[in-house]
């Protein structure tokens, strides 16, 4: 792997020089060039100023100011690009949030894995069946999950039904937010319904009539309203994997005179795809977005030290986040390495810690799983190895949805192996559901009182 930063020429198409990989394979080269220029005149879904809000919000984080929780699906697909599903993802962060605000007493930034998760990374490039290879699935940006030739033919005319997708929800999302959706005054309005047969839901009333009261008080005692209490807005957020869907809407905005990737507020980039001389990489040191990148124990000093000098050569505060997933049977060895190798490059970076991807198991009958206990370990231990080296963990970030699923193990209700049967539904990889997140945040609101 090239160690050396790239030359200083960018281009949101110079990454086309780099070696790219995990792009699809498309056939038909002239429609492909079609759905990219529509793509490209298409209105963009986010705006420059609410990028540089969020990056100023970050690195607020980085001083420990604020708390990041980044969470969602792992794969969105078109077929959940509906109100119920999108306003259920919005009442798990709320909720979530809600309980990290009044462990953590600072703000909670909310940024959501929605409006663009559509395009997801494989171990391979084919998938075989009882004798039959195809194209892997490798989400609804590309290609469908249905096992037949057809479905798995990465089709351009997807990359638009992803940006209508994607603006669609991010409507709704602002919609509701605008209409007072958000407002810590009325967290009833985050019900989801089976609250009520949940263990913890005494534990999570509590907190909401102690939230409720002390807004109350304040606000009665200085006679006005507390704004930031009444709209809490919501970022969005993917995985940066398909290039010429971020290309296309990659615009230069003239009062700042910078370039910005305007599908998405906070794009990331994965561990398969963060080499140093990768197309990735190029991509998206040439944006003014704030840019997470997943790091991981496989990651050595070099590779990391170049990763923070390429893609934060100024060394700007609220550029750079640094997502580590490590897995609860490496995090103590691995991270505090990890920790000092950036702290000498000095630049400014946000911590968060992703438990969710280094503890991915298969059961005895080949189904992708997760335990919760693993992922609340490597919680912990990310919590404690920052504080002991002077560190600080600014955000976390999961897979979880706002439905009732079972497809991780354990949590309050003890869900086991032969549990997961019962209502698994991800395409990819595990999530929490509604219960396990929420019983979550509550831990990591507990864990931060005592630590």
């Amino acid at each position: 792997m090239t160690l050396q930063p790239p030359a200083d020429h960018w281009a949101p198409a110079s990454w086309t020089s780099r070696p790219a990989e995990q792009q699809p394979a498309y056939r038909d080269a002239v429609a492909l060039e079609r759905a990219v220029a529509e793509l490209s005149r298409l209105p963009p879904i986010v705006v420059s100023w609410e990028i540089d809000a969020l990056r100023r919000q970050i690195a607020e984080a980085q001083q420990g100011r604020r708390f990041v929780l980044q969470g969602g699906d792992c794969a969105e697909s078109f077929a959940d690009c509906e109100s119920g599903q999108i306003a259920r993802k919005l009442k798990i962060l709320l909720q979530m949030s809600l309980v990290l605000l009044h462990g953590l007493k600072k703000p909670v930034v909310r940024v959501g894995r929605f409006a663009g998760q559509y395009a997801k990374p494989r171990s391979t490039d084919t998938e075989s069946r009882d004798g039959v290879t195809l194209p892997s699935y490798r989400g609804d940006l590309v290609n469908r999950p249905a096992f037949t030739v057809a479905d798995r033919e990465p089709d351009p005319d997807l990359l638009l039904r992803g940006y209508e997708r994607a603006a669609l929800t991010l409507n709704f999302v602002r919609a509701l937010i605008d209409g007072g959706f958000a407002d810590l005054h009325h967290p009833e309005y985050w019900d989801l319904g089976f609250v009520h047969h949940s263990p913890l839901r005494e534990q999570y009333r509590k907190l909401v009539a102690s939230i409720s009261d002390s807004l109350d008080f304040f606000e009665s005692m200085s006679g006005s309203r507390v704004h930031e209490a009444s709209r809490a807005p919501f970022y969005a957020s993917h995985e940066a994997l398909h290039l010429l869907y971020e290309q296309a809407q990659t615009r230069y905005i003239e009062r700042q005179g910078r370039w910005y990737n305007l599908s998405t507020h906070l794009p990331w980039i994965g561990m398969r795809t963060a080499k140093l001389d990768g197309a990735h990489v190029e991509y998206c040191r040439g944006i003014s977005n704030p840019v997470g990148v997943k790091v991981g124990p496989g990651m050595g000093a070099e590779w990391v030290q170049g990763l923070c000098e390429v893609l934060n050569p100024h060394r700007e505060p609220g550029r750079l986040v640094l997502i580590h997933r490590m897995g609860a049977a490496h995090i103590e060895a691995r991270l505090p390495a990890l920790i000092e190798t950036v702290r000498a490059t000095g630049t400014p970076v946000l911590w968060i810690c992703d438990p969710m991807h280094g503890n991915t198991e298969s059961t005895r009958s080949g189904i992708k799983t997760r335990r919760f206990e693993n992922i609340v370990a490597e919680l912990e231990s990310a919590f404690r190895v920052h504080k002991e080296l002077g560190s600080y963990l600014g955000g976390v970030h999961f897979e979880l949805t706002g439905e009732d699923v079972t497809e991780c193990t354990g949590g309050a209700r003890g869900l086991a192996e032969d549990d997961l049967a019962r209502d698994y539904r991800s395409q990819v990889d595990p999530r929490l559901n509604y219960e396990q997140a929420l019983e979550l945040a509550m831990r990591i609101a507990a864990y931060a009182r005592t630590a």
